[in-house]
C-alpha cells in the first residue's frame, strides 16, 4: 500500500508541474500573440482564467501587447475580462483601456466587460485615444465630467472635445468646464463650451470647510498637492492632474478616480498637519502611503565657499585608501581620512582636477586602486535609441537592438589619461534594458591583480591590471525586469564582489535565480547556490559576525545571509517587495537593509549571527535578531548609508530620512536638494564628517553628518548623475552621462 500511494503521490506531483508548464506556455502564446498555440494549450485542458502569481491571467497579458486574434481566441473560449489581479487590483478591461486599442476594447465591451467603474474613463484618458473615450461613454461608462475637468486641466483640447462631443452633460457641468477652461486660457474649449450652452459664471466661492484640508504635503515617495477648485476638494500626486475627492465622513475622503482609495487626514489646531493615502493593493494588502504638511522652503544655510576652500586645502592623506569596488569597501560608502573636497565647480574648474570623456552609456561607478581608475561602459550602435531620466513609472523597455561595444577603462589617477581600454563583448545585447537604464550598470571590482567587470547577459570577464584577458564566463540569460510580467525586460546591475580568492556574483532573474562563486584565478566555478527569487538588482556584501564571515543578499522574498566560502544559507528574513535595489550596509554591528517598491517598504537592522528563519512577525517591530524595524519609509534607488551613529536613506525624490543607528528613532526628515523636482539614483557617499549626494539634474549636494540637516555646499557638476561617487587619496571621482570627472584640493594629497 505504501508503495502504491507513494508513486500515487509521484504521478500527482507530475501532474502538477505539467500543468504548471502548460499555464505557462498560455501565458508566453498570449504575450507573443500565437493564437495557434493558445489553441493547442486550451484544447487539452489548461484553464483559460489561470493565473500567474501577481493573479494576471493570458488576456491580461494579450491585451497589454495589443494582440487582438489572441483576445478574440481568449474571449471565445470564456476568458473574464473582469478578473482582478492581486497586485494592481486591475482588470484585463482597465488595461485594455490603458492601452486605447479600440478594437480590443469594443471585443471585451461584447464579452461582457463591467463599464460601472468609475475609474473606466480614468484608466482610457491615460491612453490619450479620444476614440476609446468617445466609444466608452456612449455605452455608459460613468465620470464624463470628471474625465472633462481633468482633461482640461492638463490641457488636452482633443480629450475634452471627445468628452463635449459625446457626453450629455447639465448646463452647470459644461459651465464648470468653463471656469476651468478659462483659467487655463483654452480659447478653443471655451468657445466650445459656450456653443454647447455653459454660462459665464464666476468661479464658485470656496468652501470654507474644505479650506483646512488644503496645502502642499510630501512624502517618501511622491508629493501631494491639496487645493480647492470649483468648490471641490481636489488632490494631486507628484505634479500630476488633479483628480476629485468626495467627502465621507469628519476627516475622511474617496477619489472616485482611483478605486478603493481612502484618504484620511490628521487634524492639527484646525487644520491638516497630513494624511494618509490607502489603496488596495497585492493579494488584499493595502498599500498606505503617509503625508506630512510640506513646511516652507527655508534658504540654505551653504558655507562660505572661500572658508571651505580653506578647510579643504589645510589637510593631507595620511593613509590613501582603495576604493575597489560598488560604494568602496564592504559597499559601506565611507571613506573617512581621505578628505575629498567640500566644494567645487565643473564650470569653472575650482577644484577641478581633470575630465576624461568615457564614449557610451552607462551607469557603473568607477573603482581605484592606487594610481589605476577602472570604468566600464557600453557604446551602442544607435545613438538615437530612448534614454529617460527624473521621475517617472515606465514600466516598458527600450527598442535598441544595434550593436553594443561593452568596454573597460582603465585610467591615470592623476591626469586622467587613457592607460588601456578593452572590448568585452561586441554583439546585439541579449536582454532589453528599461529607458532609464544603460547595457553597463554593474559597477566592476578589483584586488589590485585582477579586475572583473560584469556586462550581464554578456558574461562575466576577468583582466589583470595591463588589460589581459584571464578568463570569462558566461552567467546565462540575466533577463532581470517587471516581476508582474518577465517579457518586460530591463537589465541587470547587481555588481561582482571579490571575497578573498573568488569574485562573487548576484543573478536574480525571472527565472532559475542564483548566487555563484567563481576562482579568482582561474574563473572556474567554486559554488553555486540556487534562489527562490524573482529579479533584484542588489549587489551582495560580505560583513564579519561572531566569528565568521556572512554573504548578505537583499531580495525580494528574503534578505539572505550564506557562508561566503561554500554558498550555504545560514539566515533569512523576509522581504516582500517586488522591487528591491538597495544594497545591504554594515555597521554598528549591525546590518541595514531597505526598500521602497510598495506596498512593502520595510526600513530594517538585522543582527547578524542568526540561523535558519529569523523572520519577524508583522505585529513586532524588534526581536532578538531584528533591532529595529519600520515598515515604511524605505526608499526604492538609492543604497542607503550608515555614518557616524545615524542611519541615512535618500528616495528617488530626494526626501532624506536621518534615523539613530542604534534605536531606529528617527532625528529628522529634509528634502536634499532644498527644492522640489529633483531625482536621485546614485547613492550617496560619506568621508571626514560629510555626506555626498549626487543628483541626475547634475549637482552633488554636501551635507554636514549628524542629527540636524545641514546642507553646506551644493555643487554643480552639470552632467547627468546617475552613478554613486568614488572617493579615495583627496579626490572624489563623478562619473557623469559624458565625462569622468575628478574634483580635488590641491594640498589633500598624499604626502
Amino acid at each position: 500500500m505504501q508503495k502504491i500511494l507513494s508513486c500515487l503521490f509521484c504521478v500527482f506531483l507530475i501532474a502538477l508541474v505539467f500543468a504548471g508548464e502548460q499555464e505557462e506556455l498560455l501565458w508566453n502564446a498570449a504575450r507573443n500573440g500565437d493564437t495557434a498555440l493558445i489553441e493547442k494549450v486550451l484544447s487539452a485542458g489548461v484553464e483559460v482564467n489561470s493565473k500567474n502569481r501577481y493573479g494576471a491571467t493570458a488576456l491580461s497579458f494579450a491585451t497589454d501587447r495589443g494582440h487582438v486574434e489572441a483576445v478574440k481566441v481568449l474571449l471565445k473560449h470564456g476568458a473574464d475580462p473582469n478578473l482582478k489581479d492581486s497586485f494592481y487590483n486591475a482588470t484585463p478591461f482597465l488595461w485594455a483601456a490603458s492601452e486605447g486599442n479600440l478594437e480590443i476594447i469594443r471585443l471585451m465591451v461584447e464579452n461582457g466587460a463591467d463599464l460601472s467603474a468609475a475609474s473606466t474613463l480614468g484608466w482610457a484618458s491615460s491612453s490619450g485615444n479620444p476614440d476609446v473615450i468617445r466609444f466608452l461613454i456612449e455605452k455608459g461608462a460613468p465620470g464624463a465630467k470628471r474625465i472633462l475637468l481633468r482633461s482640461i486641466s492638463r490641457e488636452d483640447t482633443a480629450m475634452a472635445r471627445a468628452i463635449l462631443e459625446t457626453a450629455k452633460l447639465e448646463e452647470d457641468e459644461l459651465s464648470e468646464a468653463l471656469v476651468e477652461a478659462k483659467t487655463k486660457n483654452l480659447k478653443t474649449t471655451v468657445e466650445e463650451l459656450v456653443e454647447m450652452g455653459a454660462r459665464e459664471m464666476d468661479a464658485p466661492d470656496a468652501v470654507p470647510e474644505l479650506e483646512r484640508f488644503t496645502g502642499d504635503f510630501e512624502s517618501e515617495v511622491v508629493a501631494a498637492k491639496l487645493e480647492i477648485k470649483n468648490a471641490q476638494l481636489m488632490i494631486s500626486f507628484g505634479g500630476g492632474a488633479a483628480v476629485a475627492l468626495e467627502q465621507r465622513g469628519e476627516a475622511t475622503f474617496t477619489a472616485p478616480d482611483i478605486e478603493g482609495s481612502l484618504v484620511t487626514f490628521t487634524i492639527a489646531d484646525g487644520t491638516a498637519s497630513g494624511f494618509t493615502f490607502e489603496q488596495p493593493s497585492r493579494g488584499g494588502q493595502t498599500q498606505v502611503i503617509t503625508f506630512a504638511q510640506k513646511r516652507g522652503e527655508t534658504p540654505d544655510q551653504l558655507a562660505d565657499v572661500s572658508e571651505l576652500l580653506k578647510s579643504d586645502a589645510g589637510r593631507s592623506v595620511e593613509n590613501p585608501q582603495n576604493w575597489a569596488s560598488f560604494r568602496g569597501n564592504s559597499a559601506s560608502g565611507v571613506a573617512d581620512g581621505q578628505f575629498p573636497p567640500s566644494v567645487w565647480n565643473a564650470d569653472e574648474n575650482l577644484n577641478l582636477s581633470w575630465k576624461t570623456r568615457i564614449p557610451g552609456l552607462a551607469h557603473a561607478s568607477s573603482v581605484v586602486w592606487e594610481d589605476r581608475i577602472f570604468v566600464t561602459t557600453a557604446v551602442s550602435g544607435d545613438t538615437s535609441a530612448e534614454y529617460r531620466v527624473g521621475l517617472y513609472g515606465d514600466v516598458d523597455y527600450v527598442q535598441d537592438a544595434s550593436e553594443h561595444a561593452r568596454k573597460l577603462y582603465c585610467l591615470k589617477s592623476a591626469d586622467g589619461s587613457v592607460v588601456w581600454q578593452k572590448v568585452a563583448h561586441k554583439g546585439m545585447p541579449r536582454v532589453k534594458r528599461h529607458p532609464k537604464a544603460t547595457q553597463a550598470n554593474s559597477t566592476p571590482a578589483t584586488n589590485g591583480k585582477y579586475v572583473v567587470a560584469l556586462f550581464g547577459s554578456e558574461g562575466l570577464v576577468c583582466y589583470d591590471m595591463n588589460g589581459e584577458v584571464q578568463w570569462r564566463n558566461d552567467l546565462g540569460l540575466l533577463d532581470a525586469g517587471w516581476f508582474y510580467d518577465e517579457e518586460i525586460q530591463w537589465g541587470h546591475a547587481s555588481s561582482p564582489i571579490i571575497y578573498e580568492n573568488s569574485v562573487i556574483v548576484q543573478c536574480d532573474r525571472s527565472k532559475d535565480s542564483y548566487l555563484a562563486a567563481f576562482d579568482l584565478v582561474s574563473g572556474k566555478k567554486v559554488w553555486h547556490t540556487e534562489r527562490d527569487e524573482i529579479p533584484s538588482w542588489s549587489t551582495p556584501t560580505v560583513i564579519p559576525s561572531m566569528g565568521r564571515d556572512e554573504l548578505v543578499t537583499n531580495s525580494s522574498h528574503f534578505v539572505y545571509a550564506y557562508n561566503p566560502a561554500t554558498g550555504e544559507e545560514l539566515w533569512r528574513h523576509k522581504m516582500n517587495s517586488e522591487v528591491v535595489v538597495a544594497t545591504p550596509v554594515f555597521d554598528n554591528d549591525m546590518i541595514y537593509v531597505t526598500s521602497g517598491y510598495p506596498p512593502s517598504r520595510p526600513v530594517m537592522a538585522i543582527r547578524p549571527g542568526g540561523s535558519g528563519d529569523i523572520s519577524l512577525p508583522d505585529s513586532l517591530n524588534s526581536a532578538a535578531q531584528v533591532a529595529w524595524r519600520h515598515k515604511r519609509g524605505g526608499t526604492y534607488m538609492p543604497t542607503p548609508i550608515a555614518y557616524q551613529g545615524y542611519f541615512y536613506t535618500c528616495s528617488n525624490n530626494g526626501v532624506l530620512t536621518c534615523y539613530d543607528a542604534i534605536t531606529g528613532a528617527q532625528k529628522y526628515r529634509a528634502r536634499v536638494a532644498g527644492r522640489g523636482g529633483s531625482a536621485f539614483t546614485a547613492s550617496p557617499v560619506a568621508a571626514d564628517g560629510k555626506l555626498y549626494f549626487a543628483s541626475e539634474e547634475g549637482d552633488v549636494f554636501v551635507l554636514r553628518a549628524g542629527p540636524e540637516y545641514q546642507l553646506i555646499a551644493r555643487n554643480p557638476v552639470n552632467e547627468i548623475l546617475m552613478a554613486t561617487p568614488a572617493i579615495s587619496n583627496g579626490m572624489i571621482y563623478v562619473r557623469g552621462q559624458h565625462y569622468l570627472f575628478a574634483f580635488g584640493s590641491q594640498l589633500a594629497v598624499a604626502k
